[in-house]
This record gives C-alpha cells, structure tokens and sequence, in this order.
C-alpha cells in the first residue's frame, strides 16, 4: 500500500476533520483516483522515529496545475494551512529551492479512515480498507478431459501473503473449460475483496492469448464464458494477463486437485 507523510500541522487537521485533502509535487507515488493510501504523521520531521500512521485515505479527485495557476478557490481548501503569499515559500521549504511559478503540484481530495493513535498489528488490521491491487493465479484440470474437473485460484496481495485459496468441483467437463471456469471464479473473488487492479497469472496459454485478443476463440463452447470474462474485466481499473510455467503456478494446481480428490473417492 501508498503511502503519504504528512507534516505534523496537516496531519492535525486531517484528524480534527477540518482538511481531506493535500497538495503534492514531483509525486513519486504516481497517485491516482480510488487509489487506497496510508496517511503518516510526521510529527517530529528530523526523527523518523517519531512518525506515525494516523490512519487511511481513499483518493476521490486530483487536480494538476500550475503553481501559477492556482486561485483563491483552491486555497479556500487550505486556509488553514497556505495563502497566497506563502505558497511557493512552503513548498520550497519541503521540496527545494527549484520550486517556481512553472512547477506542477497536485491537489489530492481523498476520504479518510481513522485508525486509533497507538494501533497494533490487531486494530491496523481490522481498520484496513479493502485491498486495490492483487495477484490472481487460476488453474483448471480435467481428468479424462472431458471428465471429472476441478477449478482453483489463489489471490494473494502485494506482500506475497496469500488471502485467499480455493478448490471447486465443477463436474464432467473439458480442461479448458475448466481453465476458463478457473478465471472467471477468480476475477469474482477479487472484485468481491474490493480490488481494482489485478496481475493474472495462468499456465495455460490458450487461455492467456484467447483474453488477451492473440487467438481467436474457435471453440463455440469457450464463446460465452470467454465473453462474459471480458465483461467482468471491464470492472478493473487495471488487469494484466501473464502465462508463467507450470511450475510457477504450484499453489492454483494444489487447489485444483484438493477439489478433484476430495470429490473423487
């Protein structure tokens, strides 16, 4: 997850309710709407070791501009905290003396999540927004194909730590509906968690090529679970689909045969 250090004096504010928003320059996070971010309070800036995070934000709106174009409308945002007279001054004391008329600064809106001001590893975790982005691996197995047939997805966010894990029994069918079968319950998943922005990971090829508009589907019975897929990826801000080696997708495999074994004796 983002995250965004604010100085003390903002941070103050964003928790009495009297600012949601902040401006940023030279934005090294390449923030974007609906991004989930963590806010930090830099309370003593020279000791790192007294910032602490005060709680988390949703982005809602940006607006890019010109330092020289900003108006009293976009300070009446932060009248507590910029005027017209100090706004290259305090941007200067944060992000240099290259600061100038021409540099280019964002103005962040976001709603805002408190969590408590001594948070241990319980209270971040139950305060934590839903994820945005996450890694999807699916695999499907038939064994006969057609024959009975097995679809599974583990999701896992962006520290590697794996959040979900399933097996489903889908019946007599082939592998490759299997597959499909496989990423379809996957992307449902992971709108199901919130998330907007998804790797996928899969080791069938046919698969990979079919959705990222490579091949043709030629199979009239992969057409409309192949269509419906297209649809729910129009759900995601952002969704990448990447063959990797069998090998590679060991955890989606032993769900799938955890399926197919438990459902065959």
């Amino acid at each position: 997850m983002k995250k965004l250090k604010l100085d003390h004096n903002l941070a103050a504010l964003v928790l009495s309710g009297r600012m949601r928003s902040t401006w940023r320059l030279f934005d090294d996070k390449d923030l974007s709407v609906n991004d989930q971010v963590e806010l930090i309070d830099k309370t003593q800036a020279i000791k790192p070791e007294t910032w602490r995070p005060i709680g988390f934000a949703k982005i809602s709106k940006i607006v890019e501009k010109k330092l020289s174009d900003i108006t009293q409308d976009d300070l009446d945002q932060h009248q507590d905290y910029l005027n017209m007279a100090t706004v290259i001054p305090v941007f200067q004391k944060f992000y240099g003396s290259n600061v100038g008329p021409n540099t280019a600064v964002k103005i962040v809106d976001f709603d805002f999540q408190q969590i408590s001001s001594t948070p241990n590893q319980n209270s971040t975790a139950n305060h934590e927004p839903k994820l945005m982005r996450v890694k999807l691996y699916t695999d499907g197995g038939s064994r006969g194909n057609p024959g009975p047939s097995a679809s599974g997805f583990v999701i896992l966010d962006d520290t590697e730590t794996v959040i979900v894990d399933k097996g489903i029994y889908l019946g007599v069918t082939t592998n490759n509906q299997a597959e499909y079968q496989a990423l379809k319950l996957g992307l449902e998943e992971v709108l199901k968690l919130g998330a907007r922005e998804v790797d996928v990971y899969m080791d069938s090829l046919l698969v990979i090529n079919q959705m990222k508009g490579i091949f043709k589907v030629k199979n009239r019975d992969l057409w409309p679970i192949n269509e419906s897929i297209k649809q729910l990826c129009s759900n995601f801000q952002k969704i990448h689909f990447t063959h990797v080696p069998r090998e590679f997708n060991k955890l989606a495999d032993t769900a799938v045969n955890r399926a197919l074994d438990s459902e065959i004796k």
